[in-house]
């Protein structure tokens, strides 16, 4: 019954994405650790974690157009989800450092020992188990966009209302975790990792188990969106982006909808940040800035909002111009990306993912035949014998008006 109702909410373009994830969770980690370096088809071990960084972001792109290019909230606060996700496993790598830190102290982490911490904060209890760890990955990014989305949409608060909101809730983050009095590191945030789960994080093994980790997440990311999407919930979610009042008015509880969406989107980044966290090596408050926020909705656009492929190329494409870019010509980097956003907003609104569909339909519509007339039948053969236009076949004659 669950594999029935699996296949029927999801589309074939959706399996394809799945299973090419899927296999790039197998493929890559073999090239790395069977291959050896110097043959063909192995991949480095530091291309396997910058890929891995960019499947993160493609998970938190996706996470972005599930509100977005779904229900029509364009959130630009999910860089916050995102960090919460990533401290949260932050902390847990911390505990896991033990007395091998600096100054040596088995409970308290070295920013601790250094500010004069005398015993650990509250929060912190319990973060040196990994299932509690993850829990709360899960956990405080869902909670806190229930709370923030709860309030908001009752509120009826949309538009760019709500993205000045989801803004200014990120911002707020950021300047508290910037402080040294609350527990998380404050400027320089939480670094120096060196064990998860027992096995080092430097290590190519948990390197490539990382890489695919995030792409077999990134996979059931998709498959929990394909569900909402195409489901009675889903058409409801378009609804709501596309006519709000009207849906309201036909009776459907908008903002429990809108609170559904926000809130699977929020732990969708929070599970994002922290498989980034690791492969990365460091999470500070820099992730909390608005800018990464606008960043993602880039990402988003750049794809093609409203589909489920266009924010994994999105996410891939300008990331790796950024690469290019901050290596080569690093100055001009948030030029171009400023441009890029300009020329997607005029020349690209549906985004990559747009542009293919335009130009496969085109492709098409050229090789296609074009339609023949059906043959005459026998009663228009004879008419045409007399003299009959076969232009007229198929229209009766119209009755004259009354004089």
């Amino acid at each position: 019954m669950l594999t029935q109702a699996l296949f029927r909410a999801l589309d074939k373009k959706a399996i394809w994405v799945i299973a090419i994830f899927l296999a790039v969770a197998v493929l890559v980690p073999m090239a790395n650790l069977l291959i050896p370096p110097g043959q063909f088809g192995h991949v480095p071990t530091y291309l396997v974690s910058l890929m891995g960084k960019y499947l993160a972001y493609s998970i938190l792109a996706l996470a972005l157009d599930l509100v977005w290019g779904y229900c029509g909230i364009l959130s630009l606060g999910h860089g916050a989800f995102f960090a919460l996700g990533g401290y949260a496993m932050g902390m847990y790598l911390m505990r896991q450092i033990g007395s091998r830190g600096v100054y040596g102290n088995p409970v308290l982490p070295d920013f601790m020992v250094f500010l004069n911490y005398s015993e650990l904060p509250w929060f912190w209890l319990g973060m040196d188990n990994f299932w509690f760890a993850m829990l709360m990955v899960v956990f405080v990014p869902g909670l806190l966009a229930f709370v923030f989305g709860f309030f908001a949409f009752r509120s009826r608060v949309t538009g760019v209302y709500l993205s000045i909101i989801t803004q200014a809730m990120t911002f707020a983050l950021l300047l508290a975790f910037f402080r040294n009095d609350m527990g998380f590191g404050g400027n320089n945030g939480l670094t120096d990792f060196k064990d998860i789960l027992g096995v080092s994080v430097q290590a190519q093994s948990t390197r490539a188990t990382l890489f695919a980790a995030t792409a077999i997440a990134l996979a059931l990311s998709v498959l929990v969106c394909s569900m909402i999407v195409n489901s009675k919930l889903g058409k409801v979610m378009i609804a709501v982006r596309d006519a709000e009042s009207r849906t309201r008015f036909l009776g459907y509880r908008v903002e429990y909808v809108k609170l559904f969406a926000f809130t699977v989107s929020a732990i969708m980044a929070g599970i994002a940040g922290a498989l980034y966290v690791p492969q990365v090596g460091i999470i500070n408050p820099s992730e909390f800035d608005p800018a990464n926020s606008i960043e993602v909705v880039i990402w988003t656009a750049v794809g093609g909002r409203g589909t489920l492929i266009g924010p994994i190329i999105g996410a891939i494409v300008v990331n790796l111009g950024k690469s290019w870019f901050t290596t080569t010509l690093p100055e001009l980097w948030l030029f171009a990306l400023g441009a890029l956003f300009v020329f997607t907003t005029l020349f690209l609104p549906k985004g990559i993912v747009g542009l293919w569909h335009q130009a496969w339909g085109r492709m098409r519509r050229r090789t296609e035949p074009a339609e023949r007339p059906a043959p005459p039948t026998p009663a228009q053969s004879a008419d045409i014998e007399r003299g009959e236009d076969p232009a007229s076949f198929g229209h009766e004659a119209q009755p004259k008006p009354a004089e």
